[in-house]
């Protein structure tokens, strides 16, 4: 009991002098969020004992280095590179006008949780949605006076409808490998749960965007410009490889921002130069995060998780609770909600086998918990490209992430009231 408490403290350390610093400070903005991650990075490393020194270095160094998170730093560094781009030539000025036209302001908040919702459902990844969608939603959301960080967390939100139901997502394709379903029927049984969840925010953000006012003057929409986005979001819909989608962009911007003379190929250049400096800090942040919950799992935090919330199981509605909370306290530690479905799905299916829980109903726990989850930790990539495409700092969007937080709420009540029926 006292080893897995002292694995996961590391963990504690970081929540703790986060939100004690803050709170004392008077303001989130005060303690940059890399000096709470280097902290409870040093105090991980401190507390590994039995170990040399550079072996546990080494160790932290391998967690902040897999090939997931070199995977995710690249996508970082090409979605700075597409977002500055892009605004330099005008890109986002013209989509932000085009959706101002096209949109009735009441409708604002809602069309662009439907478009997140869309376009994630289509493309299977929360994080090429908020790539592509954040960047449009801050401009929207300064024409219109919205608040920013809201404008933003609608488009967290929404990636993970998709995130959560698409086929090709590949939460979803673990969860249903690791419980042996398949992808259709963990999709009717995800339906039940998603669909209401989703629903009731859109109805949430017609009645709060009834107060929005129409921006005084919508500027003229210079078509050539949208092509960028456009051919981002048609390309990713399609499938193709998220990286590949902003290069993509990323080439476009730099051909129709030279030929319609917003800037000669050294601003775009400099454009590039200044979107991936912007990504600094998400990138030090995703690594540190990377190399503290390695040290964590080395330490047996996560067996120690296991372990304490399953020794009390005894029928369904506690094994289904208990596969819940499994999937959650993983995502918690390892801020990654595919990591964490594999991490718990082998468990998860022998729990589920013993006290009957039906597999697809199992399978779409891990995944409804893990998106949950994941779109709630301020730590977690989504929300940490989020805020940094928009200049915010990523705990200002906790207070306006509806979607995660109704979808845990409807998801924990299809557990306690055994809905859907078939499946419970």
């Amino acid at each position: 009991m006292k080893k897995g408490l002292i694995a996961l403290s590391p963990l504690f350390v970081f929540i703790t002098f986060y939100l004690l610093t803050s709170i004392v400070a008077g303001d989130f903005y005060k303690i940059p969020i890399t000096v709470a991650f280097m902290v409870s990075s040093i105090y991980a490393i401190i507390i590994c004992g039995g170990k040399p020194l550079k072996q546990r270095i080494d160790t932290y160094s391998r967690g902040a280095a897999t090939e997931q998170m070199m995977l995710m730093i690249w996508i970082f560094v090409l979605a700075g590179a597409f977002a500055h781009s892009a605004k330099a030539m005008g890109s986002i000025d013209a989509t932000v006008n085009l959706t101002l036209a096209l949109l009735p302001p009441q409708m604002i908040l809602a069309g662009m949780f439907l478009a997140a919702c869309f376009v994630s459902i289509s493309i299977g990844t929360s994080v090429g949605t908020i790539a592509a969608l954040v960047p449009i939603a801050a401009g929207v959301a300064d024409e219109t006076g919205i608040n920013v960080a809201m404008m933003t967390a609608i488009i967290v939100g929404g990636s993970f409808f998709g995130d959560n139901l698409s086929f090709i997502s590949d939460t979803t394709i673990m969860a249903t490998q690791t419980q042996g379903c398949r992808l259709s029927d963990k999709f009717r049984v995800n339906a039940f749960i998603v669909f209401p969840a989703a629903l009731m925010v859109l109805i949430g953000y017609l009645f709060m965007g009834s107060g929005v006012s129409a921006p005084q003057q919508i500027q003229h929409v210079e078509w050539v410009k949208v092509i960028p986005y456009l051919l981002v979001l048609t390309t990713a819909i399609f499938g193709m490889n998220v990286m590949a989608v902003l290069t993509l962009g990323i080439v476009l911007t730099g051909v129709i921002g030279m030929l319609t003379g917003s800037f000669d190929i050294y601003g775009w250049f400099g454009s590039m130069g200044e979107g991936i400096l912007s990504m600094g800090e998400l990138i030090i942040v995703t690594m540190m995060a990377g190399g503290m919950l390695e040290l964590i799992r080395q330490q047996g935090g996560i067996d120690f998780i296991i372990r304490q919330l399953t020794k009390h199981v005894s029928n369904k509605r506690g094994a289904e609770l208990s596969i819940a909370a499994l999937v959650s306290f993983v995502d918690i530690c390892t801020a990654n909600n595919t990591v964490a479905i594999l991490t718990v799905g082998d468990i998860s299916k022998r729990i589920g086998d013993r006290y009957g829980v039906n597999n697809k109903k199992c399978a779409s726990i891990l995944d409804t918990f893990s998106c949950t989850i994941q779109g709630l930790i301020p730590y977690g990539a989504q929300m940490l490209i989020a805020a940094g495409l928009a200049s915010l700092n990523p705990v200002s969007i906790l207070p306006y992430l509806y979607y995660p937080f109704v979808l845990g709420i409807v998801a924990l009540l299809s557990i306690l009231l055994r809905y859907p029926r078939r499946y419970s």
